[in-house]
């Protein structure tokens, strides 16, 4: 299984699968407008287009279950990260990210990711999962992370395919 294996609805209300992403990278992320974290926006957004020439893609999912901060309707949410971050990465309808009710795509994510580079339950807004190219799911940062501290692991992803140093070479 892989993220390839999900259907979500887009921010629009179309359903799109996963699968569109295939031989990219992504970073997932529980999104929310009125938080204190809200400005990982810009962050997400600088991610975006730097990485993106490289088959680096964001995905961002709001979430109303913490602090009730993300209330609004997926119009709403759509407009206030174009007016207040000019977000132009995919954004999808607002889901729940845990409990009983929690997407699939996210209990898939809390379930895949190694459990060396795991930081637990989703505990907060922007929550972020890093996926290969493969759609497989390769480490989780807490919601405190600022996303300029993912973009190491990026290019480790983009250069390498993994996360770390560089293979090891023989030297003649």
């Amino acid at each position: 299984m892989s993220i390839y294996d999900f259907t979500v609805r887009t921010i629009n209300g179309e359903e799109q699968s996963l699968a569109a992403y295939k031989g990219k990278i992504v970073l997932i992320v529980n999104t929310a407008s009125a938080c204190g974290l809200t400005p990982h926006y810009k962050g997400l957004q600088h991610i975006y287009e730097t990485y993106k020439a490289e088959d680096v893609v964001v995905l961002g999912f709001p979430c109303n279950q913490f602090g009730q901060q993300e209330p609004g309707s997926n119009e709403e949410i759509a407009a206030f990260c174009d007016l207040n971050y000019s977000v132009t990465f995919p954004m999808f309808a607002k889901i729940d990210v845990k409990g009983e009710n929690a997407h699939p795509l996210y209990k898939y994510l809390v379930e895949a990711v190694p459990a060396q580079y795991r930081t637990g339950d989703i505990e907060w807004n922007f929550v972020k999962f890093l996926v290969d190219a493969d759609g497989e799911v390769v480490k989780q940062y807490p919601a405190s992370t600022d996303p300029a501290a993912i973009e190491p692991d990026l290019r480790s992803l983009i250069d390498n395919g993994s996360l770390g140093a560089a293979p090891n070479t023989v030297n003649d």
